[in-house]
């Protein structure tokens, strides 16, 4: 069900990590990163996503727009190749067209696991992996003004299927990138981020509705 949303893999891996509840875990280094970090109430940018995909001399391109909210969820708005749109929220997750058609929703009533996707979704793109590192082991280095975080597995369940997640960024994340288990590679570049408006306009809360 959850691939046949076609979700980012962001997303999925959102997904993946609320299998097992998680454990705060002190790192003075992880919490030097988090607190240099933008926690803004509302986060727009533009991604770039490409994957490579073992056996393919080419990769898979996307790109598009982003919402993060703190307090509504995240809209993932897909505009090339092909128009889609994720919503995620506390409560559910929404994939559609983005003529609203194609809908496809999970409810956190039948699958409540959906309830933390959304915190955890904060944790990657904003660069708090606190609540992750429970989950994995963190390799957390200063760059500059800039850092980068390496988070590898420590469970059998997520080594199937991820080999590691590496995060980027100074004030913001600028790139997450995520190497499979079977070496397909996707990377995500995130630009343009603005905090203003700092609150949602009115398609954006409608979007979240």
């Amino acid at each position: 069900m959850i691939r046949s949303l076609r979700l980012p893999r962001v997303l999925l891996c959102a997904l993946l990590l609320v299998a097992a509840p998680l454990v705060q875990a002190a790192d003075p280094a992880v919490d030097a990163i988090t607190q240099a970090v933008a926690r803004p109430d509302v986060l727009r940018g533009q991604f770039t996503q490409e994957k490579q995909v073992s056996g393919f001399k080419n990769p898979l391109r996307s790109q598009g727009q982003f919402v993060v909210a703190r307090k509504h969820g995240v809209i993932w708005s897909t505009l090339k190749p092909f128009p889609s749109e994720v919503v995620v929220t506390a409560d559910r997750i929404l994939s559609r067209q983005r003529d609203g058609s194609n809908r496809v929703e999970l409810d956190a009533r039948q699958q409540p696991a959906m309830r933390s996707v959304n915190a955890i979704m904060f944790a990657l793109m904003s660069g708090d992996v606190q609540a992750l590192s429970s989950q994995f082991n963190v390799l957390a280095t200063r760059e500059g003004q800039g850092w980068r975080l390496k988070l590898t597995p420590k469970s059998a369940m997520l080594a199937k299927a991820f080999q590691s997640l590496t995060l980027q960024g100074d004030r913001y994340v600028r790139q997450v990138e995520i190497i499979e288990a079977n070496q397909d590679r996707t990377r995500i570049q995130f630009t343009a981020l603005s905090e203003a408006p700092a609150t949602l306009n009115a398609d954006e809360a409608r979007r979240f509705e």
